[in-house]
């Protein structure tokens, strides 16, 4: 493990960029930054198209590891180069930025109120692959709609894949969304926030996850997880709230940081000028890695 990039990532000032949009969001991705659907054809030209998107963010003077801590690659962006580099060797090399890596392969159908992920037959070769290209650590994404049996399914899998990603000398960043749109949010942080210290607490000495979760209802909710020994670090997911609501909630969250995706790219389109393009996405990182430093 690069004792530079853990140093950065348990202590290092801003946020995580999530660059990590996969198939299925990609389409949704492109249309809000101005590239409709029926301009492209095929997935070919769907991910050369994102690819250009992510490389002029990632490129972008103002996108930098003063305020920016990490950046998470779905696995099409680190097979790719930016500026005849390969993607994470530049995010690490010239920008300062830890790199981390989505490696599930979406989620699997709602059971008992929640979704965990499909299965991953090909994880410790994507890992192996992840190592190579010098990624510090990988994301995993499932998701909560009620609390319940479903909830404890989803972190006894999140920590199932987490073993697999330790025992590579990877960092997992556990990611039990919970949908802002639940309508016993609150309760199912509560019980979140017990079910994950239980699982932190019987981590091995030597290792440590992050945790990516929902914005609490009740501020500093997971205060205990954020000064957790085997807790590197708790991060923030917007979760669809818009970006000035993910800030105003994330700021009043002690210790938590942002891993934002589509509150970062709000407002940047393919026409925008460089100049508007840069200003524009300044003002975003400006407003996340503020409200990242409370």
């Amino acid at each position: 493990m690069n004792t530079e990039q853990f140093e950065k990532a348990k202590n290092g000032a801003g946020f995580i960029a999530a660059l990590d949009q996969s198939g299925g969001s990609t389409p949704k991705a492109l249309k809000l930054y101005g590239i409709p659907e029926d301009s492209y054809s095929g997935e070919k030209e769907m991910f050369d198209l994102v690819h250009e998107m992510r490389t002029r963010i990632i490129t972008s003077p103002v996108f930098g590891g003063d305020r920016i801590m990490g950046a998470i690659l779905f696995e099409m962006t680190m097979d790719r180069q930016i500026e005849s580099r390969p993607t994470a060797d530049y995010l690490w090399n010239v920008k300062n930025i830890v790199p981390f890596l989505k490696i599930d392969k979406g989620l699997a159908d709602e059971k008992d109120g929640a979704q965990v992920m499909k299965p991953m037959p090909g994880l410790d070769a994507l890992l192996d692959r992840a190592i190579e290209n010098g990624v510090f650590g990988t994301k995993e994404r499932s998701v909560i709609k009620l609390p319940g049996a479903g909830l404890d399914a989803v972190v006894a899998q999140q920590f199932e894949v987490a073993q697999q990603v330790l025992a590579k000398g990877l960092v997992p960043i556990v990611e039990p969304e919970i949908d802002i749109h639940s309508p016993r949010k609150a309760e199912a942080e509560d019980q979140l926030n017990a079910v994950l210290l239980d699982a932190v607490n019987k981590l091995a000495d030597d290792q440590v996850v992050m945790l990516k979760l929902t914005l609490p209802d009740t501020d500093n909710l997971y205060k205990e997880l954020v000064e957790h020994p085997k807790v590197l670090r708790v991060v923030a997911l917007s979760g669809g709230y818009s970006r000035d609501e993910a800030c105003e909630k994330l700021a009043r969250n002690n210790g938590v940081i942002a891993s934002f995706s589509r509150a970062l790219t709000e407002g940047l389109t393919a026409q925008q000028s460089d100049e508007e393009f840069d200003r524009t996405l300044d003002a975003a990182i400006a407003e996340i890695a503020k409200a990242s430093s409370t």
